[in-house]
């Protein structure tokens, strides 16, 4: 018989954050597939109750948690010791937490600690005649593949994006505190602030509604004969001020600037898609400028419904990916859309 264990650390609000709400729809399936299995929710931050409260109507049968001033701002020492207390407590054989950059590079560390096995970058579980398998993609995102695992317990970290977040419904829950003691050690590392960029100069928005894609073409001779990266910035930020998308990159943009090349300054490897090996999930995506190269196809594979704008009716990429292409110059359609979003905040 499994115990299904739900690790999750809360904002500094007190509340849970979508990647949590995912793991725990992830988690409550995969109990109810397996017959005789039970979940537990394992909660670490200063003060759970409230989350608890929040997802106290899912099949829970039990809350855990780790609480306290030391457990607030993420720290692999503390991180790590509560994780491993909520698993002793709960005695888990299988473990869920969100694969948020907090968790995912604390859980490989606790399974050597409890004898176990940890899977990153999960993107589906399921059981099957009592086996649990999990999905996961390889070589960046061009391969996927299934497994199954006998060592006990298993940590699983979700990928954000890939599941629907739970809405089970909130209540009252009965917390059981989980007591961790601390070494003057493992609170040697202090957090003293967050550096993050304005709002408006942000271009990464991984809840965006919307991918905007930018190809090498923005920087290529247009009709005129010369570039116009000043005209492409402008229209670019413009559109991603007034939309609140998320900006993408193909590889061959980001590789232009290597290549001494001329490059859009607010571009980094960071928004590059599909060659790093990033997999944005958004419900929509435009392409503009697209030439057909391979990261379009392997990053653009989890988004919803994909558009594309191009002066090549016979792009490869466009044809064959695209659900609606548009055969325009960008530079003209991206002028016009921000026109009319400027007519229309609401839009």
């Amino acid at each position: 018989m499994e115990t299904i264990l739900l690790l999750a650390h809360t904002e500094n609000d007190g509340s849970l954050a979508k990647p949590v709400r995912e793991a725990l729809h992830a988690a409550a399936a995969l109990q109810k597939s397996l017959t005789g299995s039970k979940l537990i929710v394992g909660l670490i931050g200063e003060n759970v109750q409230a989350a608890a409260n929040f997802i106290a109507a899912c099949s829970a049968t039990k809350y855990f948690g780790v609480t306290g001033a030391d457990f607030t701002q993420a720290r692999y020492a503390t991180d790590a010791a509560a994780a491993e207390a909520i698993c002793k407590a709960a005695q888990a054989t299988v473990a869920v937490a969100p694969a948020t950059s907090r968790w995912a590079r604390v859980l490989p560390g606790v399974a050597q600690r409890l004898g176990g096995r940890a899977d990153t970058h999960v993107t589906g579980v399921g059981a099957a005649d009592g086996k649990i398998t999990v999905n996961r993609w390889y070589y960046r995102q061009r391969m996927e593949g299934a497994l199954t695992r006998t060592q006990r317990p298993w940590f699983i970290g979700i990928d954000p994006g890939s599941q629907m977040p739970c809405e089970c419904g909130a209540g009252t829950a009965n917390v059981e505190t989980v007591s961790v003691i601390l070494s003057d050690a493992a609170k040697r590392t202090a957090v003293i602030g967050i550096r993050e960029p304005k709002a408006d100069a942000q271009t990464i928005r991984p809840d965006a509604q919307l991918l905007f894609v930018t190809g090498a073409g923005w920087t290529k001779k247009q009709a005129d004969g010369q570039t116009h990266l000043a005209e492409a910035e402008k229209l670019i930020l413009d559109f991603l001020k007034k939309s609140r998308a998320s900006l993408g990159s193909s590889k061959s943009l980001v590789d232009l600037g290597g290549e001494g090349q001329a490059v859009l300054p607010f571009l980094s490897h960071m928004n590059q898609v599909g060659q790093t090996g990033a997999t944005p999930r958004h419900p929509k995506g435009l392409s503009t400028c697209c030439h057909g190269e391979e990261p379009h196809t392997v990053g653009w594979r989890f988004i919803g419904e994909r558009r594309a704008i191009s002066l090549d009716p016979n792009c490869g990429w466009a044809r064959g990916k695209a659900d609606v292409l548009y055969v325009a110059d960008a530079f003209k359609v991206m002028a016009k859309v921000n026109e009319l979003l400027a007519g229309n905040p609401a839009a």
